[in-house]
């Protein structure tokens, strides 16, 4: 008899955030593998563009609409997707967006909402799905971080100390979670091309990148894709049972010059 049970062939995957970058990403590879996926976001119709798209190409699909700062969205979000799909064995949570400024000067409101979709946005998710993961013995509860974790950036408000709790939280979760058969993950990204911050105003960004590059984050000019995520975050859950895969830091790889 083996240690552990083998995945099943069919785990209904429930990604927060998935209505572009690394969550569209990500539902689009899971999907390739023949897994169902019900995606969440506020856009709703960015879903069900990408919900047809994957349905278009065989795989299974279903779209909601999800706001993980409310924790009734979250509930609602999650019972309609597994009414439709089967109890969740895969939650990718990546929902969020960034928004930039010096710490002293954002106000104490702006503050808690980047931490409430950040952070507590993730344990809305935990608190509703990881109990009965538990009670099958079974799951992959995947967390999105980000190398502000453990290399802060200047300019970049609340996402840091968010991203560093979520740390702390899922290393939290590994040990009390140890047993059950439940392997919470963090995929940590570095510089990543997403919708994400791409709408703010050239006098916003402009003196962040200045201070970025002051402070020795832009090494070269290259920035992940969110395939490359979405890449990362399928082989984290696709480890067979008995091995978990815990953090998985993605860096940009920076470009090979051509010619002498």
């Amino acid at each position: 008899m083996p240690r552990f049970a083998p995945h099943p062939e069919r785990r209904p995957v429930l990604i927060a955030g998935a209505s572009s970058g690394i969550g569209a990403a990500t539902a689009e590879a899971l999907a390739e593998l023949g897994h169902p996926v019900a995606l969440g976001a506020r856009r709703v119709e960015l879903l069900e563009t990408l919900a047809a798209k994957i349905i278009g190409n065989g795989g299974e699909a279903f779209a909601h609409r999800l706001d993980v700062a409310d924790t009734e969205s979250v509930d609602a979000f999650v019972t309609a997707a597994e009414t439709a799909l089967g109890p969740a064995e895969i939650v990718v949570s990546g929902a969020g967006d960034m928004s930039f400024g010096l710490v002293h000067e954002m106000t104490p409101e702006d503050f808690r909402a980047q931490v409430d979709v950040h952070l507590i946005g993730v344990h809305r998710l935990v608190h509703r799905i990881v109990p009965d993961m538990i009670a099958r013995r079974r799951g992959d509860f995947v967390m999105i971080s980000s190398d502000t974790a453990n290399h802060p950036r200047p300019r970049a408000g609340a996402y840091p100390a968010a991203k560093t709790a979520v740390e702390i939280m899922a290393r939290q979760m590994g040990m009390e979670l140890e047993g059950t058969g439940v392997r919470v993950s963090l995929v940590r990204p570095g510089p990543t091309l997403t919708g994400m911050g791409m709408t703010v105003p050239a006098e916003v960004i402009g003196p962040v990148l200045e201070d970025w590059v002051r402070w020795g984050f832009a090494r070269h000019p290259e920035m992940l894709r969110a395939n490359h995520l979405a890449a990362a975050i399928v082989a984290v859950v696709s480890a067979p049972r008995g091995a978990h895969i815990q953090l998985t830091e993605v860096q940009p790889e920076a470009r090979v010059p051509t010619g002498a």
